[in-house]
């Protein structure tokens, strides 16, 4: 639980004073993780159902599989970056408690609102609105966690938090594909949905605000205290939370809640203003871009592939993201906290290591003949894939103050975002689109592919064999889009590997405010 320790009678008039001395049970701010756990868990089913029931969408509306692509990916990634930066700019002033619950309420209300659309666009505005609300949310809830867990601890947190990501995909996969199988898509949108607005009320009624830089003050005060009980130098210490990330020197509750938050232009220098961090940026965004664009396409390219139906492949998709990927995210985040000890390089060596072996592990995957092997050998690449959550954010929060991490977050996630989330499924799709028309026409077909094969499927009332030629080219340019698309992930692990070069120094400079 959270316990406050008042100042004595009179103290707490003087300036700078600290009127309260907050003490976090480790119990309670495991509660505030898991909250804010469950919080990203709901974003991420209402950002990606859409993959999942894509295929039901695709043929009610009859639609390009670019046009799928722009529903998953700019039309949602435009406003939620651009706004993420002022959100995350109000976050280092206001409330931030307040903001992500706001926020989980705009983006529940907007994704059962997507359940009601009949046309195309109607679904685009629906999707954009998510975008609104879900940018309330990563941001704040970094700082938050940041101001909760000290630096050597922050990449095991944030790859917890980042846990999100394939809960939410597994759960929006299992639940959206077997409601778009039994009910309809339409629905799927509605009830996964609204529940978030429960999610809301919690995260406002047990999460407190943090003064900022709390967990950072507690480093720098445990480091004192040890430095007059042991030999150690106080600077030898000092250089030691420096090198984690620990603020020099910490600013005291009253002093951290008094400075005012530094320019918009001074946190995007830090942030990409050296190689380590530039290379660190890079990579994430390239990995992402791979991940949303393929991500997208993987449930279609098994009901193409191997002709499953929506329920099925909504529950191997979820176990796959859920165990697979949520593996790989903790790991990643356990394993750097673990390897940096020894040196701040292995925030970008375990990405960069997971990345180039989990591509080779892809391009087997979606080219085997078996939807088995598959599953098994999509498995382990996801397993490697997702190492690259944790340290990243790791890094980024542990470069910067306590009153630049909303905005360095949302920085990154604006680049990242709009680059990956925006034009990473539509990339995909067409790519799809273009491998499809070359099979449709090696297969004997005539005229545009999308013009004969509406949806990806024959018209109505065509013969057999015309239905069976669309699926077939169909089922080609998936392959085929989502094979191309995961070969971004070796170009991704090579930023990471640039990174390693001078990561440690960089850190370091971006501390001591050089950067």
């Amino acid at each position: 639980m959270a316990t406050s320790t008042t100042a004595p009678p009179g103290a707490s008039g003087a300036p700078g004073a600290p009127v309260a001395a907050p003490h976090f049970t480790p119990f309670y701010r495991s509660t505030v993780l898991w909250l804010l756990v469950v919080a990203y868990t709901f974003n991420f089913i209402d950002r990606t159902i859409i993959s999942t029931i894509g295929q039901a969408i695709k043929e009610d509306l009859k639609l390009t599989d670019q046009q799928l692509g722009w529903l998953g990916g700019l039309s949602f990634a435009l406003l939620y970056t651009t706004l993420g930066i002022p959100i995350a700019r109000l976050a280092e002033r206001w409330n931030r408690v307040n903001i992500i619950s706001i926020a989980i309420v705009i983006w529940s209300g907007f994704t059962a609102l997507c359940g009601l659309a009949t046309s195309y666009l109607q679904l685009l505005l629906f999707r954009v609105g998510v975008g609104v609300g879900e940018a309330g949310l990563s941001p704040p809830a970094h700082s938050l966690i940041s101001d909760y867990f000290e630096p050597r601890a922050r990449a095991s947190a944030l790859s917890i938090y980042s846990l999100g990501i394939p809960f939410g995909t597994m759960f929006g996969a299992i639940a959206g594909g077997w409601i778009a199988q039994n009910v309809s898509w339409q629905a799927a949108f509605m009830l996964v949905g609204l529940p978030g607005v429960l999610i809301a009320i919690a995260i406002k009624l047990v999460v407190k605000e943090p003064p900022r830089g709390w967990a950072d003050r507690r480093l720098a005060e445990q480091a004192a205290a040890e430095s007059a009980e042991s030999a150690e130098s106080p600077g030898a210490l000092g250089r030691e939370a420096s090198e984690a990330g620990a603020p020099n020197p910490p600013l005291s509750s009253g002093e951290a809640e008094a400075v005012k938050p530094p320019s918009i232009l001074a946190v995007t220098k830090r942030l990409f203003g050296s190689w380590g961090l530039f290379h660190m940026g890079a990579g994430m965004t390239l990995a992402s871009f791979a991940g949303y664009g393929a991500g997208a396409f993987v449930p279609p390219y098994f009901i193409r592939q191997f002709g499953m139906d929506l329920a099925t492949v909504g529950l191997i998709v979820g176990l796959v993201s859920g165990v697979a990927n949520g593996a790989g995210t903790l790991m990643g985040g356990f394993l750097t906290d673990f390897a940096s000890r020894r040196s701040a390089r292995w925030y970008a060596l375990v990405p960069a290591i997971g990345l180039l072996v989990a591509t080779p592990l892809y391009l087997v995957a979606f080219t085997a003949a078996d939807w088995r092997v598959t599953v098994a050998v999509w498995m382990a690449a996801g397993l490697l894939h997702y190492t690259y959550l944790g340290p990243t954010f790791g890094v980024v929060q542990n470069a910067m103050d306590v009153r630049m991490r909303a905005t360095a977050v949302a920085m990154l996630l604006f680049v990242v975002n709009l680059i990956a989330l925006g034009f990473g499924p539509p990339f995909t799709g067409w790519l799809i689109d273009v491998l499809a028309q070359g099979a449709w026409a090696d297969g004997g077909g005539a005229g545009a592919f999308t013009a004969a094969c509406p949806g990806g499927v024959g018209p109505a009332g065509a013969a057999a064999g015309v239905d069976a030629a669309c699926k077939a080219a169909m089922a080609a340019g998936t392959q085929g889009g989502v094979v191309g698309t995961t070969l971004i992930y070796a170009w991704a692990g090579l930023h990471y590997l640039l990174a390693a070069i001078t990561l440690p120094r960089d850190i370091a400079r971006a501390r001591q405010g050089q950067i």
